[in-house]
């Protein structure tokens, strides 16, 4: 079953995706973000429900804010195939790789607080873990020019046919992971290139951002995460699990599609994403983090300039920075992250002055028409940012 590989709903990116010491220049205090006012649950829109209705998905949710306003909060589908409740517009699910944002947030955070160099080689820090670390930066990490093979790419972890889906579904999903594993599965494939001579989406780097998290505070990068994002901006309903295999809360269930029916694949064991992807959050909780993160109140101007200084993504108008994505919008520009974990498919999307969100969560099931399902989320995420957007 994939981890992350950052398929781009709505958006097209070319495939690239599966998370101190006082110096001078301190990125501001995080502080809770001033809670927005009460948002109404509608009925869902007709592009949500055709996410369910047309684009082969059994759960639909997403939550729109402007300047901190919920515009609107909906879900549509059912929470599972059995009992067939209606879907929950607050239910949790798997974030896959938006995860990223929060691990570059605290990274961006450590580089102010002169605990980490981006231009500093890998080697610096993890000695001996990645063949060829000595060529290789923490901003090659970051933005994904490091050259480093997908771990995800192993069949272990991303089965080639319906029989490896079995395997996967009853003995392979339960694995218990090292973040160590996980790079040594990565760096046993050969590189895509060398470090810094183009750019290829590896969930193997992220894995080894969390490592050096822990290597510089002693702390893992979920504490980091933990303490440094969501406590401050009060974001109760974001987990980031180390090896429970349940979602906490309300959640749609996720399905993987076999000749027979669906299978259930809700429960999986989060080590093989760590820090690349295994953070379950809600779409309320993903907007108030992007809210704070480009409205200035997580990263100093100048984190947050090396955050969105970007590298180009090869077939694509879309430019992936340090652990974000700049997506071209028909009205314009938006900055955020889609994530994949098994049966859940996210999107955080958002202006870069933080004022619009768009939070999403797809539990897909029938892939077999992508294009259409492509074009659903377009609809979804015109009708969300652009719709009155300003000029």
């Amino acid at each position: 079953m994939t981890v992350d590989r950052s398929r781009r709903p709505g958006v097209r990116l070319a495939s690239a995706a599966v998370a101190a010491v006082a110096v001078t220049a301190l990125a501001p205090a995080a502080v809770a973000a001033p809670p927005a006012p009460p948002g109404r649950t509608f009925g869902p829109p007709p592009e949500l429900k055709a996410l369910v209705e047309q684009g082969g998905g059994t759960a639909a949710l997403a939550e729109v804010r402007d300047h901190g306003q919920v515009r609107w909060r909906a879900a549509a589908g059912v929470q599972d195939l059995v009992t067939r409740r209606p879907a929950r517009a607050d239910g949790r699910f798997r974030a896959g790789s938006v995860t990223k944002i929060l691990v570059s947030t605290a990274t961006l955070q450590l580089v102010a607080e002169g605990r980490i160099a981006l231009d500093d080689r890998i080697e610096h820090y993890l000695p001996g873990v990645v063949p060829g670390g000595d060529g290789i930066t923490v901003r090659q990490l970051l933005n994904h020019t490091s050259g480093l093979h997908d771990y995800s790419d192993d069949p272990r972890i991303r089965p080639r046919d319906d029989a490896g889906e079995r395997a996967y579904l009853a003995a392979g999903r339960w694995v218990r992971y090292s973040p160590r594993k996980l790079v040594d599965m990565g760096t046993a494939m050969p590189p895509y290139f060398a470090p810094g001579q183009g750019f290829h989406y590896s969930n193997t780097n992220y894995v080894l951002v969390g490592m050096l998290i822990e290597q510089v505070t002693g702390r893992s990068w979920r504490e980091e995460v933990r303490e440094r994002i969501l406590q401050p901006l009060g974001l109760r309903h974001t987990t980031l699990p180390a090896t429970s295999t349940g979602i906490p809360g309300p959640h749609a269930h996720a399905y993987v599609q076999l000749p027979e029916g669906p299978a259930d694949i809700t429960r999986i064991s989060p080590t093989v994403a760590d820090a690349a992807g295994a953070a379950v959050s809600t779409t309320a909780d993903l907007n108030r983090f992007h809210a704070a993160l480009f409205g200035g109140r997580l990263l100093a101007p100048a984190q947050l300039a090396e955050m969105t200084t970007t590298a180009d993504v090869p077939g694509s108008k879309d430019e992936y920075g340090l652990g974000v994505t700049r997506y071209q919008l028909s009205c314009g520009v938006a900055w955020g992250h889609i994530g994949d974990m098994p049966g859940y498919s996210t999107a955080l999307l958002g202006t870069a002055d933080g004022s619009r969100q768009l939070a999403l969560s797809v539990t897909e099931y029938d892939r077999s028409d992508p294009e259409r399902t492509d074009r659903l989320y377009q609809a979804l995420v015109d009708n969300a940012l652009c719709k009155d957007a300003p000029n």
